[in-house]
């Protein structure tokens, strides 16, 4: 379980990130994070993993305040969060086999991932990822020869191949077109149902939130003004999270209006 208590988050510059979050997100839920930018929306999913460290509050991952963790526990937590970035995060020269056993760092130490030393059952675990996001024909391509949305389900499979616990995304499909957004977010999705992998992913696109999502999680300002279960989303509760209208086009359509 992720608990936020009383939580915030106060830039170096002054700006506020996160205000007075509380917050508890359940084993295996799929939760979808909505709101415009500069919301929190990835401040919160990136305090999770202490990519950003919280400066007020308590942040609990299974029981355990990662506020306070040194560098060693924060690599534990890192082997067990996994992250899934906008812009892919991939190393674009080497393989998509070689990005993918890379999820495996956490596991085997640095010294033996330079060395390209994996055991078969690590090397068998990559090419079930690979299989499980159907890209196994690319394996051997390098990852910067690949479209996005092909390289997004290479980031897919190496997250899988960490084994996390918890899967963060954070704006995953917002270089991709409708499409190939549908199938980036039906992969996480049926991760989460097979594995039971805790999933919260940021998204822009209403349409997807609405339809991917068991709970949905509203941010505004850096606070939290909503949180329920998807079937009780309608359109005034997007309007209450953005503050303000929504045209009837922009909710079939999925974005926000900026």
């Amino acid at each position: 379980m992720i608990e936020f208590k009383q939580t915030s988050l106060v830039y170096p510059n002054g700006t506020q990130g996160l205000k007075n979050i509380n917050l508890k997100i359940n084993e295996g839920e799929f939760v979808v994070i909505v709101g415009l930018s500069g919301a929190g929306k990835s401040t919160l999913i990136r305090s999770m993993n202490r990519l950003v460290t919280p400066t007020e509050g308590e942040l609990l991952i299974d029981d355990e305040n990662i506020l306070s963790f040194n560098q060693r526990k924060l690599r534990e937590l890192r082997t067990k969060v996994g992250m899934i970035f906008q812009n892919y995060n991939l190393v674009k020269r080497s393989t998509v086999m070689k990005n993918v056993i890379s999820g495996r760092l956490g596991h085997t130490g640095t010294l033996k991932s330079l060395l390209s030393l994996y055991s078969q059952e690590d090397l068998a675990l990559a090419h079930r990822s690979l299989k499980r996001v159907n890209i196994t024909e690319k394996m051997h391509q390098r990852a910067d020869q690949l479209s996005g949305g092909q390289q997004q389900r290479v980031a897919i499979a190496r997250v899988l191949t960490q084994q996390p616990k918890i899967i963060l995304a954070d704006e995953p499909v917002a270089s991709l077109d409708p499409p190939t957004s549908h199938q980036v977010m039906t992969y996480l999705r049926k991760v989460n149902q097979e594995d039971k992998i805790t999933t919260i992913v940021n998204l822009h696109f209403i349409d997807m939130a609405m339809e991917y999502a068991d709970r949905i999680i509203g941010m505004r300002a850096g606070e939290v003004v909503f949180d329920g279960p998807a079937s009780e989303v309608t359109e005034e509760t997007f309007e209450e999270i953005y503050g303000r209208k929504i045209r009837e086009d922009d909710l079939v359509g999925g974005q926000d209006d900026e």
